[in-house]
């Protein structure tokens, strides 16, 4: 029964996969502003309801940005948030390369009662030009073992609860 905003991006395509594999969810919705997201968890319609935010097509991400793709997200509470990014760090926070979905990302981090990052190793320590949030909006960073240990170590200190997929 839980409301899940999942960003666009290979990682959060990922999560949306793993829902779809999950066949003991029920009435789960999902809100995104990817479309390559919500065509495929159209295949579990009768398990899995997705909206999707509206506004204007950022061509070759598949994702929508404003105008309009906040309003959505400005009307709804939802369980959780799947956020991508290009780069996480202690003292830069979470960024984008693209202004246009930062905004969006920023939307969905005030839409949700808890956020998730998901990035891999080669996003830690990284910063871009546009500032989603700083470290301590976010409940939990999701990464994989190829993470820089020193950059974890940055993060935690600075408050930030990571979980290492794949480490020992």
């Amino acid at each position: 029964g839980d409301v899940v905003i999942l960003d666009v991006g290979s990682t959060t395509t990922a999560i949306a996969e793993a829902l779809m594999a999950r066949r003991d969810l029920r009435d789960v919705t999902v809100v995104t502003n990817a479309l390559n997201v919500a065509l495929r968890l159209e295949q579990a319609a009768d398990r899995i309801t997705v909206i999707v935010s509206g506004g204007t097509v950022r061509p070759l991400q598949h994702s929508l940005v404003n105008p309009y793709a906040t309003l959505l997200l400005e009307q709804l509470t939802a369980h959780i948030a799947f956020i991508g990014c290009n780069g996480i760090d202690a003292t830069g926070g979470v960024t984008n390369r693209n202004v246009a979905e930062a905004e969006i990302k920023r939307a969905m981090v005030r839409a949700s009662r808890r956020t998730v990052v998901v990035a891999d190793g080669t996003k830690l320590g990284e910063v871009e030009v546009a500032r989603v949030c700083p470290v301590t909006d976010i409940d939990l960073l999701v990464t994989d073992s190829t993470a820089d240990p020193d950059v974890l170590a940055e993060l935690a200190v600075a408050g930030l609860a990571v979980d290492v997929v794949g480490a020992p």
